[in-house]
């Protein structure tokens, strides 16, 4: 099975774009979505940091707006380098290859072991916690069956089916994603798998920034990062509200193939799971459930993502004409339900470049959600 081609392909962002990039992802509300509208708007980042105190302003932001300045971007890059770790573009080679097809990819992605397991294709194994040993039996039978046929199996460092596939695959390859930073590994009991983890085939990674403690709300970003790496997950053992069906409802998203192992009905880890199949998941009662659905999707050709700098120093687009008018046309088309931004073209008459300006306005400014699909919603403060 050969790798992805796009996984070796891209741009390498110079020293001077890589600090760039790290201010503006670091800067106040700007989120993966947010970083590509303004790179695909003023066609750099130095000029996207420009322009954020105006948009924000604009947008109608109540407090003074914080742009990361480059010695907090050096401190951050220092603390990568003092780890062993490296900061990886959307635009760069060594850029996960799945990763980068997802709408919202982080655009910088701090990366430690062997930055190769990052390009080869990737099956994500998933599951509780408090899992049985039957449970962590199978889940390692997967990883180890999926390692031999040259996958790398992608989970996230947690207790349980986490901990039993990443063991698995340690000699094959195997990527854990961090909720904090790379330097603040959670749970603490499993340092020592992470240490053999990035010292061997395996490979670390996170979109926090270094230093970050890992909260409760940082785990579904974490989970994101699973689904989005892999082609497929596969589910061993969840319980109902857990985090390993919010990581298969991402892949699902995604378009990603979602397995789940059935389970007894009266064990409560198998809820979640049994929850699963009948939703549609491929029924997983052998690796061979697995192996056998996935080649497909690993021999694509991924596309490159749109978030790219030219090597030059370009010139911002030229500008947008938006008017008072214009912000509240879309303040009011908006409200506390999700709705499509081409519904939003099409309720207000403007163009799509004012209205995703617009947009981008009150997202730095603090006053727009994002959700799943694209959709946007005012923030219940509104």
């Amino acid at each position: 099975m050969s790798e992805g081609s796009a996984g070796r392909t891209g741009v390498a962002l110079t020293e001077r774009q890589k600090i760039s990039w790290l201010r503006l992802i670091r800067s106040d509300n700007v989120g993966p979505i947010a970083f590509r509208d303004l790179i695909n708007h003023f066609g750099t980042a130095e000029n996207a940091l420009d322009a954020l105190p105006e948009l924000s302003r604009r947008g109608g932001t109540k407090q003074a707006y914080r742009v990361a300045t480059v010695s907090e971007a050096e401190r951050e890059l220092e603390a990568a380098r003092r780890c062993g770790a490296v900061f990886v573009g959307i635009g760069e080679p060594g850029y996960p290859s799945a990763l980068r097809q997802i709408d919202g990819a982080p655009p910088l992605l701090a990366m430690k072991g062997d930055l190769k397991a990052a390009t080869r294709p990737s099956l994500g194994i998933v599951g509780s916690r408090n899992a049985s040993v039957s449970g962590a039996k199978f889940a390692a039978m997967i990883a180890r069956d999926a390692g031999r046929a040259g996958y790398v199996v992608t989970s996230g460092l947690a207790r349980g089916i986490d901990t039993a596939a990443h063991r698995a695959s340690l000699e094959t390859g195997t990527i854990a994603a961090l909720a904090g930073g790379l330097d603040r590994p959670y749970p603490p009991e499993n340092i020592g798998l992470l240490d053999e983890i990035t010292s061997g085939r395996g490979l670390a990674i996170s979109e926090m920034p270094f230093g970050w403690e890992p909260r409760a709300r940082d785990f579904p970003r974490r989970n994101r990062l699973i689904a989005g790496v892999s082609l497929g997950v596969t589910v061993v053992e969840a319980a109902n509200r857990s985090g390993s069906l919010i990581t298969a409802r991402y892949a699902a998203d995604f378009g990603r193939l979602v397995f789940a192992v059935p389970g007894s009905p009266l064990d409560p880890r198998c809820h979640g799971t049994n929850d699963l199949l009948k939703q549609g998941a491929i029924v997983t009662t052998s690796p061979d459930d697995v192996l056998e659905a996935l080649p497909p999707l690993s021999q694509f050709e991924l596309r490159l993502p749109s978030v790219r700098e030219p090597e030059g120093h370009a010139q911002p687009n030229a500008p947008t004409a938006t008017s008072d008018n214009d912000r509240a046309a879309i303040i009011n088309a908006l409200g506390p339900t999700p709705v499509e931004t081409d519904d939003i073209v099409r309720h207000t008459g403007l163009s799509p470049a004012q209205v995703y300006l617009l947009l981008l306005e009150l997202d730095l400014a603090g006053r727009l959600d994002r959700h799943a699909g694209g959709l946007v919603s005012l923030t219940t403060s509104e």
